[in-house]
């Protein structure tokens, strides 16, 4: 029967055999028994073993024929293993107590990983959460078989999962750009807890950790890894200043609204982007408004001057350029600069750490948007769970079970 071969080829069955196909409630049912002279094996650690007794009948959703739903029935034994006592024998075609085949968690989960859930449960005609247990599946055996040996770099960030200030720990793998670790918080605890998952060994190898500059991160990384380059990430330190330039034009805009209410308006991001990449006429009222003794003149220089210290490739030169700025930026009469100022003069060793380990969290940056078109994708998640699941899913580059047929 063509049903029958089809199965047979895409289970890869050696130790079961077919014994009959029926239909019944509009799906196909294959009913599996043992081969004869078939040994047991264990299914925790794989050795040969005797039988113990053979428990009740049960059912698994394998892919669909034709658009016909096509279901496994087999009656499991028990082993009696001398190393793991009385266990369920290994089932090819599942694992532990998943309702579904390993071959239709492959197929859901990979097209889950390109559309929106309920798309892929509508066109098979599952419920939505027979798509979460598929990739729930894929995703736990993708963290059971990873290897996370060679982590050297990694980027701590946070991402919101939706309104309320709720967040997610994200650990990222710098060099290999890849989800590590995704946790609902963004407290001591919640960072705490990767640290302690990958163990104290693995949490030696690493080198360096690019972080912002929140407090509970930091306190963290000092505490499990106090030997640890702890570099602060660039592109979170140019957005406070960023911020304090604006705060400048903000005040100055207020202060001159009643003699010159157009004087500063829609002057944001002349102020805030780097000159190669204002437009003609963006030049055109910078090169005016810079003839104009404006305070936010001055922060736009305070700005661009503090951009080149990026540039050295010396961390004596970078200390020395920092020391200098932090003098103008403090003598230069404007709060925002001067707050500024002094916060990074509170960091500056972590801030200098950058010339000595160059990394920052610019692939997380990138990886973050793709968290966020994962979590736009199915209009947000309600649990936290689910939400890692699917960020592991589509950005963990996890290994994924082996098939001897892909149906997609």
């Amino acid at each position: 029967m063509l049903v029958a071969s089809i199965a047979r080829k895409t289970l890869n069955l050696k130790r079961h055999r077919i014994r009959k196909v029926v239909e019944a409630n509009g799906s196909i049912e294959i009913h599996l028994v043992p081969s004869k002279r078939s040994s047991l094996v264990c299914s925790g650690c794989g050795r040969r073993c005797p039988g113990y007794d053979t428990r009740k009948q049960r059912r698994w959703k394998h892919v669909p024929l034709w658009g016909i739903p096509v279901v496994l029935v087999y009656a499991p034994r028990r082993v009696q293993c001398p190393q793991c006592g009385v266990v369920m024998e290994q089932i090819p075609w599942s694992k532990g107590k998943s309702p579904l085949t390993i071959a239709l968690s492959m197929v859901l989960a990979t097209w889950a990983r390109q559309i929106a859930w309920k798309v892929v449960a509508s066109f098979y005609g599952f419920h939505w959460n027979t798509v979460r247990k598929a990739v729930k599946d894929v995703v736990n055996y993708g963290l059971a078989h990873r290897d996370i040996g060679d982590l050297l770099y990694i980027g701590v960030d946070e991402i919101s999962r939706r309104r309320g200030h709720i967040y997610h720990t994200q650990v990222y793998d710098l060099v290999e750009k890849r989800l590590l670790w995704s946790e609902e918080g963004r407290t001591k605890v919640t960072l705490r807890e990767f640290f302690v998952s990958i163990g104290p060994e693995q949490c030696r190898r690493i080198r360096a950790i690019c972080c912002d500059m929140w407090a509970p991160y930091i306190d963290t990384i000092k505490e499990m890894l106090p030997k640890v380059h702890l570099v602060f990430d660039k592109f979170h330190i140019v957005q406070h200043l960023g911020k304090a330039v604006d705060t400048v034009r903000k005040e100055e805009a207020a202060r001159l609204k009643a003699e010159s209410p157009e004087l500063l308006k829609k002057t944001r991001y002349i102020w805030l982007k780097n000159p190669v990449n204002l437009t003609e006429n963006q030049r055109l009222r910078l090169s005016d408004l810079e003839k104009l003794n404006l305070k936010v003149n001055r922060a736009y220089l305070l700005k661009e001057a503090f951009r080149t210290f990026w540039d050295h490739t010396s961390p004596l030169a970078a200390r020395m350029h920092l020391d200098q700025w932090f003098w103008w930026a403090t003598h230069s009469r404007l709060q925002p600069m001067r707050e500024f100022a002094w916060m990074i003069r509170r960091h500056q060793d972590h801030i200098l750490n950058y010339f000595k380990v160059p990394i920052d969290n610019g692939a997380v940056e990138g990886l973050n948007n793709k968290a966020k078109v994962i979590s736009h994708r199915a209009y947000g998640y309600r649990s936290a769970e689910t939400f890692t699941l699917a960020l592991l899913h589509g950005m963990g580059k996890l290994p994924e079970p082996p098939l001897t047929h892909r149906f997609v």
